[in-house]
């Protein structure tokens, strides 16, 4: 995990103690959350459950990694939710439209899909990206604005309806299959963020993202193409988030215009509670994959223990709000 680089001078004990507790929490949190909600509810330890929170949790870590992107830059992505729903009537209405189209030529409309998904994903990052770095758009603005085209677009594009009949091959691709039993889904969370890992800390790319979050005004001096990392940045997000909008589509077999729900706060729940600063500068693939696990947890953990919906939120916002409390010492433990 790409962490802010010390000074060298020697930290009072105290600080010490409170960065080691701090880094510690989660780990223990999750354990002891697991467990605890299995002295209520026993199905949560059963074997169905604890897979069905993996492949959840792949999902939400997905999702996490691409907000990962914009908020150690210093900024988030409130668009994330819409852009899942964009991408996936696009890309269903490609993959029906080419099968019309074209008979029985399969593949060929599950590659049209894709591309017509990813392109979308490609397109709305763009937008975002031009907006914070040239325009100089407060990234809340302008993720909020496209946040609303994004969901004009799935509307329109769907008449508000699902778009049914996406290939049943395309739904084994990314869903029903497994590799030597492990789900899809966990397989392609796990390539995606290895690569991302990859990228975040042995690229010059990688890199320049940590220090523009972190040391703007170092990373000027050192005369880094800011905007453009950080246009690229907001591309990235929104890539990810259209893979991960693909692998929902392929579960749901439909492109639903409403596919992205609360996932915008999910994610952004997630990343701030696996340690990713909404200061900037610091966090990374682990980071995220904790605090996919720990929300996944949560809302399994309640949804089994019959907790009602509006409760989930206010926990979930609560949680968010503590994530972001805690921060304030990893600040001061750096």
């Amino acid at each position: 995990m790409a962490e802010a680089k010390s000074t060298g001078a020697a930290r009072p004990a105290g600080v010490a103690w409170t960065a080691l507790l701090v880094q510690a929490l989660l780990p223990i949190a999750l354990i002891l959350l697991l467990l605890g909600f299995a002295l209520v509810e026993s199905r949560v330890l059963s074997a169905g459950n604890l897979l069905n929170l993996l492949v959840q949790a792949s999902y939400l870590a997905i999702f996490a990694s691409a907000q990962m992107m914009v908020i150690i830059t210093r900024g988030f992505d409130l668009s994330l939710g819409t852009c899942v729903s964009a991408v996936s009537v696009v890309s269903a209405l490609a993959m029906t439209g080419s099968l019309a189209a074209g008979g029985e030529a399969t593949g060929l409309a599950i590659a049209a899909g894709m591309l017509f998904g990813l392109g979308m994903g490609a397109l709305i990052g763009l937008f975002n990206g031009f907006a914070v770095a040239w325009l100089r758009v407060n990234p809340f603005v302008a993720t909020l604005g496209s946040l609303n085209i994004c969901l004009g677009i799935a509307t329109m594009a769907s008449d508000g309806r699902p778009v049914f009949n996406v290939p049943r091959e395309f739904s084994a691709l990314v869903y029903n299959g497994s590799v030597m039993g492990v789900p899809m889904p966990v397989v392609l969370a796990v390539l995606l963020l290895a690569v991302l890992h990859f990228v975040l800390n042995h690229t010059v790319f990688g890199r320049a993202l940590f220090l523009i979050g972190g040391n703007p005004t170092a990373a000027a001096v050192a005369g880094l193409p800011s905007r453009r990392y950080l246009t690229l940045a907001y591309v990235l997000c929104s890539l990810i988030a259209a893979v991960g909008a693909l692998m929902l589509t392929g579960r749901t077999g439909s492109g639903e215009p409403n596919l992205g729900g609360n996932l915008t706060l999910e994610s952004i729940a997630a990343a701030v509670i696996g340690g990713v600063s909404l200061r900037g500068g610091i966090g990374g693939v682990p980071s995220v994959i904790l605090g996919a696990l720990f929300v996944t947890v949560l809302s399994n953990g309640m949804n089994l223990t019959r907790i009602d919906g509006n409760v989930q939120m206010i926990v979930l916002g609560s949680v968010i709000i503590l994530a972001v409390f805690l921060d304030r010492f990893r600040a001061v433990a750096r």
